[in-house]
């Protein structure tokens, strides 16, 4: 089984997170290392990724995933939103460095109307250059898939496959999958032949060994509907199935993989934890 978590609230400062991790019995957790919804947010100060460091050491989660700001569009073809998304990019890259943090993942970027190919080589340049930027980092990078929503790339495998050859730092790169992205971008995972098939094509385009994270979401919309709409496990149109052969896919065993489910407050993450904990060496569940 992978390290089973979700995302996690680090309101009040970075160093919050591992306890509410703790509270949900998480073994890996996602946060927001400053506030998603602005482009010029208030940074943690040195003792918050102090205070950060130290939670990891003594609560449960054993890593912690960051996700990058929704407002960033790499691939975007208006200068100044594109040079905003570099620097906002940047930030949080020496965030995540400051605190610690492994991986950042994030949404690869919108063609904007201007076409998918230019819009995937100017992620790949933008990554280029603020990975030259903090040669000396250490976070890895991981490009999200997506539900292929409005003029969003990334919906296909060879899309992320396009953006990783074209980084020039492929040590620093990675690739998260989303099962209600996948799903909703048109890759039918809900039983296990269908898994397999799904991986298999993962592994032929992209390769296995870059895939590094998941983010668990049963799906509101049907297969290919394009459409990003996270559900609670169990009531969507995912199936128990899916997140049977996810959590018991010995080629992902010690990845982190993380709820994003529509919660009212995240300790109801703990409910569903333990739902998936259930399904480890479980039988196949009846479809």
């Amino acid at each position: 089984m992978g390290l089973l978590g979700a995302h996690v609230s680090a309101a009040g400062g970075v160093e919050n997170a591992p306890g509410r991790g703790t509270d949900i019995g998480a073994d890996a957790i996602q946060i927001f290392t400053a506030n998603q919804n602005q482009w010029s947010p208030k940074e943690p100060q040195e003792e918050n990724a102090a205070g950060y460091r130290s939670a990891m050491e003594e609560e449960r989660p054993q890593m912690c995933v960051s996700h990058a700001s929704y407002l960033l569009n790499m691939g975007s073809p208006e200068e100044k939103k594109l040079n905003m998304s570099r620097r906002a990019f940047l930030n949080e890259l020496d965030r995540c460095d400051a605190c610690g943090i492994e991986y950042v993942v994030f949404h690869p970027g919108s063609h904007m109307k201007t076409g998918e190919d230019e819009c995937l080589k100017r992620i790949s340049d933008s990554l280029n250059y603020c990975l030259k930027k903090r040669p000396d980092g250490a976070v890895t990078v991981l490009l999200e898939n997506t539900a292929g929503q409005g003029t969003n790339v990334g919906y296909r495998f060879e899309h992320l496959k396009t953006i990783i050859d074209g980084v020039e730092r492929k040590d620093r790169m990675g690739v998260c999958f989303d099962t209600q992205h996948g799903f909703a971008s048109g890759y039918d995972i809900r039983t296990e032949d269908g898994w397999q098939e799904t991986f298999h094509q993962f592994d032929k385009i992209v390769g296995l060994e870059w895939l590094k994270a998941f983010h668990i979401n049963d799906s509101k919309k049907e297969l290919a509907s394009r459409v990003d709409r996270h559900e609670s496990i169990g009531k969507g149109l995912l199936t128990m199935e899916t997140f049977w052969c996810l959590v018991n896919d010995e080629r992902f065993s010690g990845l982190p993989m993380l709820l994003e489910t529509p919660v009212k407050d995240s300790t109801e993450y703990a409910v569903e934890i333990e739902l998936l904990r259930g399904l480890e060496g479980a039988r196949k569940p009846a479809g």
